[in-house]
Parts: structure tokens; sequence; C-alpha cells
């Protein structure tokens, strides 16, 4: 039975993941890091193998009694391999949410359109108008925000972002921008122009509605 020190030091799984990277690891390679070592009867090259199998027909329908079937993987191993999905599909994976318009950003937007002060909010978007990220910029009193270009797109720049849209919401209930607004829109979007970025759109949010930029025809 082939064990983890059976193989050269630098072939093992945890030692190539601490020198190369998980990245650098197969998907069998990935499963032996996490298990560790097989049990009596049942060498690690197999049981990685099988699950790795397992792994990739079933993807995120893989349950515990697939991971049970396999032969030296009780409940304990299957619990390491379950547990390591949820993890990463809590904190590192996230739904994609595709742009079309103005209907597909107000659920991003539904926590600042009652505020009481005034939340300014930006959303990266790649080349395919899919959301990247989703910031609160500024948060300001009512009526008076201060935004600056610099502020707005750092961190859309270090997201790789293709496009941006902005938003805030009005405190005083009503969506129509007011001329700082119009003027605050045509800053950033010259400033958005030198650095390359599409303005997809500028979002007003109330609790009565919302106003839209791109479908008002302001997007130039």
């Amino acid at each position: 039975m082939k064990t983890i020190k059976d193989m050269a030091k630098h072939s093992r799984p945890r030692e190539k993941l601490r020198e190369r990277g998980a990245s650098a690891l197969t998907d069998q390679e990935l499963v032996a890091a996490i298990l560790g070592r097989g049990i009596q009867g049942v060498d690690i090259v197999t049981m990685s193998r099988d699950v790795a199998r397992l792994i990739r027909k079933h993807k995120e329908n893989l349950s515990v009694e697939h991971l049970t079937s396999v032969p030296g993987m009780g409940l304990a191993k299957a619990a390491q391999i379950l547990s390591a999905f949820e993890l990463a599909r809590r904190y590192l994976l996230k739904e994609t949410v595709k742009i079309k318009g103005a209907k597909d950003v107000l659920p991003l937007l539904a926590d600042i359109a009652g505020k009481q002060q005034e939340y300014f909010v930006c959303i990266s978007l790649n080349g395919a108008n899919e959301v990247i990220e989703r910031r609160i910029v500024t948060i300001g009193l009512v009526n008076s925000s201060q935004i600056h270009p610099r502020e707005v797109f750092a961190d859309v720049i270090a997201d790789r972002a293709a496009a941006v849209i902005f938003a805030h919401n009005h405190p005083s209930g009503s969506p129509k921008p007011s001329d700082v607004d119009i003027k605050t829109h045509k800053q950033l979007t010259e400033a958005g122009k030198i650095l390359g970025l599409r303005i997809l759109d500028h979002i007003i949010v109330t609790k009565r509605g919302y106003f839209s930029f791109q479908q008002a025809g302001l997007i130039g």
C-alpha cells in the first residue's frame, strides 16, 4: 500500500502546495492534501483518485453518501471534503449577477433606499457586464455627500473592471436628480473616460422609486 511517505518529498501534496501554491496541485492531489492519509488497507492515492472522480461527476450535488461509498471514506473524511466546499462557497464563490438594465441593479441597492443619510455606491463590472463588486464609497449628511473621483475609482481599477455603475439614495424621498447630482455625474463620467471605463448607469434610489440616468438619456 502506497502512503504519502512513500512519495518523493517534493511530490507530496502538502509540500508541493507549500512550495508552489494550491493552484499547482491536480484535483487528486488537492483531495490528498485535505485527507492527509489513507487507512489500513486503502492507500491515499487510490482514495483521493476515487474522491476526485466523484467531485468531477457530482460537483455541487456531492453528498456524504457519495463520498462514504468510497472504500476508506468514513463520515470524518467525508466531512472534511464537504466542509472545505462549504467554506469556499460562503467566502470565495459569488453568484454571478449580470446587469442588463436598471432593474437588475435595484436589488443591490435595496439596503440604502430608505437610509436617512446619503450613501454613494459604486458597482464594478467585467466586460460581460457581470458584477465584480459593490461598494459603499461615502456616507454623507442629508443632501451633502462629497464625492471625489479618486475615492470612486481606486477600487474599480484594482478590480480590473471594464465598466462601472454609480448609485446613491435620496433621503428626501424624491428620486429626481439635483443640480449637484448632475454635476457630480458629469465629473465622474469624464474621469471614467480618461481611465477607459464604460459608465453604464447612475441610479438614484428612494423608498418611492428610482431614477436611471441611462433610461433618461443622460449617459454620454
